[in-house]
């Protein structure tokens, strides 16, 4: 914090998010004690919902000046992206009975979200860089596509090597076999890696189409 301040880099910015961070998980801690115990999936697609919301609308806190024009597209890419990689995992992939089992699908439905929000942003910030300095629609979108899957390819090569990841950690740590831990993990990372994919992709595509419409209303 004192670095930040010091070079005029964000400082209070930060501050704030690492307040924010405390009191966010201090919240649904107290939460998820409660939608764990009610086991009414009605609630679980609430808690999903704003998922996708706050998702995209911190997506965009790169381009502040396009957030409120553009937040339907990230919504959307989320909603689409996370949406079916959510659905994939839980429904085909581990079967869970119930479908909504809070337990499962909130934590996953979080990292998954969470993953797609990180490739928006990234994306979009780079995509608006690169058309600001006159870059074609294909090259832009090339470039920030990617920006926006750099964290996790990061992540892919490290994964093992520099680290082992919270959800392989936490059940080593608990006592379950390394072996069944790794499974687990390599479901996360390739989750995390589709998400942020299409929901990256999905964004560019809706840009295209904006693209599109705002050359035709000059025209």
């Amino acid at each position: 914090m004192l670095i930040l301040w010091r070079w005029s880099a964000g400082g209070g910015h930060s501050l704030w998010a690492l307040v924010r961070m405390l009191a966010q998980l201090l919240i649904i801690g107290y939460l998820l004690v409660y939608i764990f115990e009610a086991d009414v999936p009605w609630i679980v697609l609430a808690v999903l919902a704003v998922m996708v919301i706050a998702a995209s609308w911190i997506a965009l806190r790169t381009i502040p000046n396009f957030r409120g024009a553009l937040y339907g597209y990230a919504f959307s890419s989320i909603a689409i992206g996370g949406g079916l990689t959510v659905v994939l995992i839980t429904q085909v992939v581990l079967t869970l009975e119930p479908w909504y089992q809070p337990s499962f699908v909130i934590p996953l439905a979080g990292m998954i979200f969470a993953a797609s929000m990180n490739s928006v942003s990234l994306a979009a910030e780079r995509m608006l860089a690169e058309r600001k300095r006159g870059a074609s629609y294909i090259d832009a979108r090339r470039i920030a596509m990617q920006a926006g899957m750099i964290p996790i390819v990061n992540s892919l090569f490290a994964v093992g090597l520099v680290s082992l990841p919270g959800l392989m950690t936490g059940q080593i740590l608990s006592g379950v076999s390394p072996l069944i831990a790794v499974r687990y993990q390599v479901m996360v990372m390739l989750m995390i890696f589709s998400a942020s994919g299409m929901s990256a992709a999905i964004f560019l595509l809706f840009l295209k189409r904006r693209a599109a419409d705002d050359e035709s209303s000059i025209n």
